[in-house]
């Protein structure tokens, strides 16, 4: 008979058993417990990721606005007056003159807002991926930004920039030329006239120009056509338009030539770009009839006009001809003579008008006018104390009792580059005569010619901004005396006396524009040799202008020192011109909050 033994180890073995059971039970919901964590981890990992695909999507969504609204601009160069102008973001900065598109079938979905509002579509995205912006076009008169807040949005997520577009043109390089030769106006050739002109190989009757081997030019260089060197120095490279080949010619092969860019052997191919064919859009900007297109206008002044810059932030200003300074020319709208543009009675002293820079505006002075308009005088009359002399191409001017200005300056010589097409000192002419410390920012624009004649400097080179814009030539105005001889044989007395510069370096701080000639040194070729031009700005021309000579028998003039002014990448002078066919770069991004929910509503 086999004995059962029940001692301690038979219950031992027993209760190891049921440990080994709840082990394993536990063990299995531990199991299930991080089955579930991970697989709850893995869910809201994808949500995150998905979301944070969303939240870069939407940033890109909204970068694409800007580009898409950019691409507008560039097709029509009016866009930017429309949007939508009950936007939050157009009511918030002020941006009144913005209107609606006409309902003409070409409405703009980017435009919508609120959340029964319209989107644009992000092509290739199947409309996953769109739009919206809004327009600031407040500051496009004064500086030529349009700002605009485009909000993109991707699934739930919205995301919002605000850009800065400013056009792309001649106001992004130092020196700006549409053909390299000597304006045909200037030289009063017969065959080289306007319907002889065109890009290189020029007629072999146009007078071409070079950049000199003393010439330095501190900032980007564009010509439409082919230019000419002789060992100059460019520090920040060139381009041309033109394709030939070679697309430069280097008239000085033995001294170097510095092109400013790594590895660059001369001009790089870029785009035409064209200049306005005259700057007669810039005198509507100082009618007081057009309230939507001209919400602030400027200052107009008519015939030859004196204007004297000071640092303290005013501007001396001498129009004997002038009669409204805001002219409307619309029948039962009168014109006006603010106080800002200067008194009449001031105007038309000889001491003039001491009126306060128009700050982020524009001064334009128009030729004597025809009948019909307000600024009118009838043939043969002349303002009190005005004298004109002469006729055609050798008039001359003054004005006072006695004399206080005058053109041609007693002893004067008619500057050489005065001919039958582009007579100097002309006496109803709109010519402006420039000179002064700027405090502020504005732009001088003339219907015939502006002559600096003397330094223009700023009195906060970080702040204030000039624009300098001729429909004829800018001159550097350079009066000669006891000249005889013509030709190479031409030989000339520089005037020394108190009403002409003195001898040195000549200053000029400003973005210069001459729309459809040159900007250049008046009797470039004769007297002695001044010093240095200082240019800091921009300087565009149809055709390239000489400021000096350097030869055997001596130097005359004055040798170039041009540095661009870099703000001018960002911002331009006031309501200053702009190029006939442009596009429109970025100049400043910055990342805001989101100003729509993606429903479409506000976001307070």
């Amino acid at each position: 008979m086999i004995k059962r033994r029940f001692g301690p180890f038979a219950r031992v073995h027993k209760d190891e058993g049921g440990v080994a059971l709840v082990a394993v039970i536990g063990l299995s919901i531990v199991m299930l417990l991080l089955a579930a964590t991970a697989l709850s981890f893995s869910t809201s990992g994808m949500v995150k990721a998905r979301t944070d695909q969303d939240w870069n999507a939407a940033l890109s969504a909204a970068y694409a606005g800007v580009d898409e609204y950019a691409s507008r601009l560039s097709n029509d160069s009016t866009y930017q007056k429309f949007g939508n102008p009950a936007a939050p973001f157009t009511l918030a900065t002020g941006s009144s003159t913005t209107t609606s598109l006409p309902a003409t079938g070409n409405e703009n979905a980017a435009f919508g807002i609120g959340s029964s509002g319209t989107w644009g579509g992000v092509a290739g995205t199947s409309g996953r991926a769109s739009f919206r912006y809004e327009v600031d076009n407040s500051l496009y008169s004064m500086s030529g930004i349009v700002r605009i807040r485009s909000t993109g949005k991707v699934g739930q997520v919205t995301r919002s920039v605000v850009a800065n577009l400013k056009q792309k043109g001649f106001i992004d390089f130092l020196y700006f030329t549409d053909y390299e030769i000597m304006d045909p106006d200037i030289t009063g050739s017969t065959t080289c006239g306007t319907a002889q002109v065109s890009y290189a190989p020029h007629n072999s009757n146009c007078t071409e120009i070079q950049f000199a081997s003393a010439d330095v030019l501190n900032g980007p260089v564009h010509s439409n056509d082919r230019m000419r060197i002789c060992g100059s120095t460019f520090s920040q490279g060139v381009t041309t338009n033109t394709t030939l080949s070679p697309n430069f010619v280097n008239t000085c092969a033995s001294d170097p030539i510095v092109w400013g860019v790594a590895g660059a052997v001369g001009p790089t191919y870029s785009a035409k770009i064209s200049l306005p064919p005259t700057n007669q859009n810039m005198k509507n900007e100082t009618r007081q009839d057009l309230p939507i297109d001209v919400p602030r206008p400027g200052c107009m002044y008519t015939g030859p006009t004196s204007i004297t810059f000071d640092a303290t932030g005013n501007m001396r200003v001498v129009s004997p001809w002038t009669k409204f300074t805001r002219p409307s020319l619309t029948v039962g709208i009168a014109s006006q003579n603010p106080a800002e543009c200067g008194s009449l009675a001031a105007l038309n002293s000889t001491t003039g008008a001491l009126v306060t820079v128009p700050d982020q505006n524009l001064i334009f002075v128009q030729n004597v006018q025809n009948a019909g308009d307000p600024n009118y005088w009838a043939s043969g009359t002349t303002p009190a104390n005005f004298t004109c002399t002469g006729s055609g191409g050798t008039q001359g001017w003054s004005y006072g009792s006695p004399v206080v200005t005058q053109y041609p300056i007693v002893g004067e010589t008619v500057p050489v580059t005065s001919t039958s097409a582009m007579p100097a000192y002309q006496c109803r002419r709109g010519d402006a005569y420039v000179k002064g410390v700027v405090n502020g920012a504005v732009t001088v624009a003339a219907e015939n010619f502006v002559y600096v004649t003397g330094n223009i400097t700023y009195a906060d080179p970080a702040s204030d901004v000039l624009g300098l814009v001729g429909n004829g030539a800018v001159w550097v105005w350079n009066p000669m005396t006891a000249c005889s001889g013509s030709g190479s044989s031409r030989t000339c007395t520089t005037t020394t006396t108190a009403a002409a510069p003195p001898l040195g370096n000549r200053a000029i701080n400003a973005a210069i524009l001459s729309v459809g000639h040159t900007f250049q040194v008046q009797n470039y070729e004769v007297g002695a040799q001044h010093g240095i031009l200082t240019v800091l700005g921009a300087i565009a021309q149809t055709y390239r202008g000489t400021v000096g000579t350097n030869g055997g028998s001596g130097s005359t003039g004055f040798t170039k020192n041009y540095s661009y002014d870099t703000r001018l990448r960002s911002t331009a002078p006031p309501k200053f011109l702009a190029p006939t066919s442009t596009t429109y770069g970025v100049t400043q991004y910055v990342d805001v909050a989101s100003a729509f929910k993606a429903d479409g509503t506000t976001i307070p």
